[in-house]
């Protein structure tokens, strides 16, 4: 009897001993991965076509400006502009006011608009717009962050004409899942901007 019992003994520290082994083994197989690490951020990588810049002129309004081709443009009859971009779910918009002996006014409700978006915005940085030969004076604004449009901007010759200029898109903002398309057209409108001329 005691020798059954101790051949029992035997075989089960040998099984022990398997287990231990097997157990060991599958530990050492699967720890000896990398630490794991976290995905860095990431932006959203969209490719546009290079813009292809055309002049555009509505003979009744007393500006015009070269535009991307990719914009279907929209006049109405106060001059006012909508360039849309169907692939970018987004438009510009340009809304045009004569000069009457209220440019302080039209300067100030330029500004306000652009500054009713720093509750959202991250930051708001001013680049001053001067173009003596064509007689055209503005800012242009880059607006980062949530806020609902994220470049704008406004032109005058002071005397007779004023010009603002906005991007909207189609969405909720969310600075990173449009940041691609919003800085495609930055560059569309700081364009449109350079390039306006006075009739």
């Amino acid at each position: 009897m005691n020798k059954a019992h101790t051949m029992l003994k035997k075989r089960v520290k040998k099984q022990i001993n398997k287990a231990i082994l097997v157990g060991f083994l599958s530990f050492s197989v699967f720890a000896c991965k990398e630490d794991p690490l976290p995905k860095p951020n990431g932006m959203l990588a969209l490719n546009y076509p290079a813009a292809n810049y055309e002049s555009f002129d509505q003979s009744d309004c007393p500006y015009l400006f070269q535009k991307n081709d990719l914009g279907e443009v929209q006049f109405e009859k106060d001059c006012s502009v909508v360039i849309s971009y169907p692939d970018l779910n987004g438009a510009l918009y340009l809304t045009y006011r004569p000069v009457q002996n209220n440019i302080k006014q039209l300067l100030t409700d330029a500004q306000k608009l652009t500054y009713e978006h720093v509750i959202k915005a991250d930051n708001i940085v001013e680049e001053k717009y001067v173009n003596d030969a064509k007689d055209v004076y503005g800012m242009f604004y880059d607006v980062s962050g949530n806020a609902a449009s994220q470049s704008q901007f406004y032109v005058t010759d002071s005397t007779s004409h004023f010009l603002t200029g906005s991007i909207y898109f189609n969405a909720k903002p969310n600075y990173d899942s449009i940041y691609p398309a919003a800085a495609y057209l930055k560059d569309d409108i700081k364009h449109l901007m350079e390039s306006l001329q006075w009739k």
